[in-house]
């Protein structure tokens, strides 16, 4: 046995917990027009869902280190099976809320838990393009999540998506409970995890002590903010300006997964030539100037191009700030994990709620000049971080 089949699988699972992520970018038009409100408060949806999805992480990181990260993250697969279906079978907008808050909750387990695991088990040399390889799954349900979200909720409602998801949750369930049973690699985590799940919360607050932790967590908190905020509106920018249908809308935002894929295949030799300094950097301009450029666009094309480095761009950097969170305490991956997943989701949450509201008073363009200026901002404090820290 190996351990790439266990990773092909969380990496199933991570598919389907971005896809949840993304699926209500391009229903954001039909919850309003459904519910009678505006933009802005129909993506309370979505604000909710990422609060949970990096809140519980304060959970999650523990009780991985306690009970076993593969084996927790077949629990939070079958768990999030019914609180999709509750998100189909919502009558009001208040209810989608709470059931996508409490979906959240376990849905965001399984990428930080599914990373805490790769950390235990594939060494630091091996983990950047190990880690890249995994997300291809998380690149995938972002690109198919607004694709199928869109165009199944022009054809047949937006609660079509939440029934498809549901049936997706249960076969990815017994995936996860099959490798169990089959692969002693899943039942490996760190030595020294805790001894108690509350000896796994104090080690979370000792953690905040370090000053490369804090530095991390800040930076991952910035890049949810600046960046997510802004992605979660390009569906509906899309629509709006360029006339597009939510299908076709949420199918656009599949080229920012494909220039994540193909990051991915080439990530081996672009470490080797830039090093994580460079990655950080160059992700962080790219981004800038992919998100002027669709703030700017007025054709399809422009669009497309705009995306695919979009995705480039925020895998470059984001897996560098990943690869460091999986390395901030060896001894407690599980919790360190959900320190940065709680941080990463706490400013998505932050910036949403704060891009609903431009969007509702100026519209998506002044919200994409803001993450033009902040990204490329925010990857050169990141890369001046770095090499000090290399240097200390």
């Amino acid at each position: 046995m190996t351990p790439e089949r266990a990773v092909a699988v969380l990496s199933v699972a991570a598919f389907g917990s971005s896809a949840s992520l993304r699926c209500t970018d391009a229903l954001l038009p039909l919850l309003a027009a459904d519910f009678g409100t505006t933009i802005g408060s129909a993506a309370a949806a979505v604000t909710a869902f990422s609060i949970s999805y990096g809140l519980l992480q304060v959970v999650h990181g523990p009780l991985g280190d306690k009970l076993g990260k593969y084996r927790l993250s077949f629990f939070t697969s079958l768990i999030s099976f019914f609180g999709t279906l509750a998100c189909a079978f919502s009558p009001t907008l208040e209810v989608l809320v709470v059931a996508r808050f409490f979906a959240g909750a376990t849905i965001g387990a399984l990428i930080p838990l599914a990373m805490a695991w790769i950390g235990d088990v594939i060494p630091y040399a091996n983990r950047q393009s190990v880690l890249a390889r995994f997300l291809i799954g998380q690149m995938l349900g972002v690109a198919l999540g607004a694709s199928l979200g869109g165009y199944l909720g022009e054809h047949f409602g937006w609660r079509s998506p939440f029934y498809l998801l549901a049936v997706f949750y249960a076969v990815v369930s017994v995936m996860l409970w099959l490798e169990l049973a089959r692969n002693p690699y899943t039942r490996v985590d760190a030595a020294a995890a805790p001894t108690t799940i509350l000896g796994g919360f104090h080690r979370m607050a000792q953690l905040l002590r370090v000053p490369w932790v804090r530095t991390i967590l800040l930076i991952a908190a910035a890049e949810g903010a600046f960046f997510y905020g802004s992605l979660t509106f390009v569906a509906l920018h899309l629509h709006k300006q360029l006339g597009l249908g939510l299908g076709a809308s949420g199918t656009m935002i599949g080229a920012y997964a494909v220039g994540g894929m193909l990051y991915a295949a080439v990530s081996r030799k672009l470490v080797r030539r830039l090093g994580e300094r460079g990655l950080a950097l160059t992700g962080g301009l790219a981004i800038g100037v992919a998100f002027l450029g669709l703030a700017l666009s007025g054709s399809v094309a422009t669009a497309l191009l705009c995306l695919l480095i979009v995705g480039v761009g925020i895998y470059m950097m984001h897996n560098t700030l990943q690869v460091n969170a999986t390395q901030m305490a060896p001894e407690s991956r599980g919790a360190a994990l959900a320190l940065f997943a709680l941080s990463l989701f706490s400013g998505s949450s932050f910036g949403i709620w704060v891009g609903g509201k431009v969007i509702d008073a100026y519209g998506t363009t002044p919200l994409f000049v803001m993450s033009a200026i902040a990204m490329p901002l925010l990857a050169l404090e990141f890369r001046r971080r770095l090499a000090r820290h290399a240097t200390a």
